[in-house]
């Protein structure tokens, strides 16, 4: 999860990038992001396919989806800056892909450019299409020790067979947490909270 300035132009047809001052075509009027809105990945676009620049998402959503009613998705150009990529169509491929076209986007030789790309979504696209029960919808989420520490705020979430790694960024360092049946505590979703039970020591290189 990241809390970047992104810029949106009303009314435009470009996005002017905060610090490069690259301009980038946009096909329809935009509106002014909030400079606090937060970014979580979901995914990243794995391939192109077919000839009219259509790409798959690979996603960690929870549950396949055809994305609908999502406007843009934003791919990370720099380090916290993003770029939105509006949505032209999108249908359900299988349960963690999804194919979709965008606007701007319409060879393939353009869309191959844009893997294998992370996909960000801002928060309140996020939480609308992330599965309750999926993993990734602990990000942003307090971990929390058997000593009711704070341990760091999940900014990544990694799933693996037997386990879901998170990222949490301790004393200026990330951290990568390993959550199963046995470090798992409680999820407080009401209060965003991940409680853990960790190895003595595992968080010592950190500090």
């Amino acid at each position: 999860m990241k809390s970047p300035f992104v810029q949106w132009l009303h009314p435009a047809s470009s996005i002017l990038h905060p610090v490069s001052s690259i301009q980038y075509p946009v096909s329809r009027i935009q509106y002014l992001a909030s400079p606090m809105t937060e970014y979580f990945k979901i995914g990243k676009l794995a391939a192109s396919t077919g000839l009219k620049g259509e790409l798959v998402l690979q996603h960690n959503l929870g549950s396949k989806t055809s994305l609908k009613g999502l406007e843009a998705i934003f791919l990370e150009e720099k380090k916290d800056n993003f770029i939105p990529y509006f949505i032209q169509s999108a249908k359900i491929r299988s349960e963690n892909e999804t194919v979709i076209k965008l606007e701007g986007v319409d060879i393939m030789e353009v869309a191959r450019k844009l893997t294998p790309k992370e996909v960000w979504l801002a928060e309140a696209d996020f939480k609308k299409f992330a599965a309750k029960s999926s993993p990734i919808s602990l990000l942003g989420f307090m971990m929390i020790d058997d000593e009711d520490n704070e341990i760091g705020e999940i900014t990544e979430v990694i799933e693996q067979p037997h386990q879901v790694l998170c990222t949490v960024v301790i004393q200026g360092k990330e951290a990568l947490i390993p959550i199963h049946e046995e470090s798992l505590d409680k999820v407080d979703k009401k209060n965003r909270r991940v409680y853990v039970i960790l190895p003595d020591g595992l968080l010592d290189i950190y500090r």
